[in-house]
């Protein structure tokens, strides 16, 4: 008699928020270092989520686990990083809305969960904003420093739940996640203005 192997599951890895404002953009700014920090295997995709709301219904819904970055304001001291897991997480995607994303992403997960596609296996990373009101502003120090804990975290979960996550050799050459001039180094040497006027 023969078994099938079961099939590898199927990893979402998303960063949401907003790069505009400071802060609302951790979430991106950790989904893109990760994919410059990790190699990882075909069953894992990484997605910078943005601002896009119910439109990530349907990668979340093709996942069966997934990890979530975020800024989320827990009351907690700045730069603090909080993981919360599966039934925890849409507690904390609708606490205290600080953002339209925010609200956008619990519906999502409730949206999911409705088409009977609720990801078995959820984490959230979350950190403490600092300044969520400084348009086009980068990253605050604290914010910014804590970056490789995340992914550190991340790495961590993905092993745990059986991944293959290996760190990228140092100098190694990784096609940008973001495009469009709007990767970190480029938003943080030019800025939103700058870029603008050479669209």
């Amino acid at each position: 008699m023969t078994t099938t192997p079961s099939p590898l599951p199927r990893v979402l890895v998303l960063g949401i928020g907003n790069i505009l404002w400071a802060d609302e953009g951790f979430g991106v700014r950790a989904v893109e270092a990760f994919h410059a920090a990790y190699s990882i295997p075909d069953n894992v995709t990484l997605l910078d989520g943005g601002t896009q709301g119910l439109y990530l219904v349907q990668f979340v819904a093709e996942a069966d686990h997934l990890i979530v970055f975020d800024a989320i304001d827990y009351g907690l001291e700045p730069g603090t990083l909080k993981l919360v897991e599966n039934d925890e997480v849409p507690k904390f995607t609708g606490a205290k809305k600080m953002s339209l994303h925010q609200t956008g992403f619990q519906e999502v997960l409730s949206a999911a969960d409705l088409l009977g596609r609720y990801p078995e296996r959820l984490a959230l990373i979350g950190c403490q904003p600092v300044d969520l009101e400084d348009w086009g502003g980068p990253l605050t120090r604290p914010v910014k420093a804590v970056i490789p804990d995340a992914l550190r975290i991340a790495a961590e979960i993905l092993t745990s739940w059986g991944i293959d996550v290996k760190r990228r050799a140092e100098g190694e050459v990784v096609a940008a996640l973001l495009a469009n001039d709007i990767d970190f180094d480029s938003y943080e040497r030019r800025g939103p203005a700058a870029m603008h006027a050479n669209l």
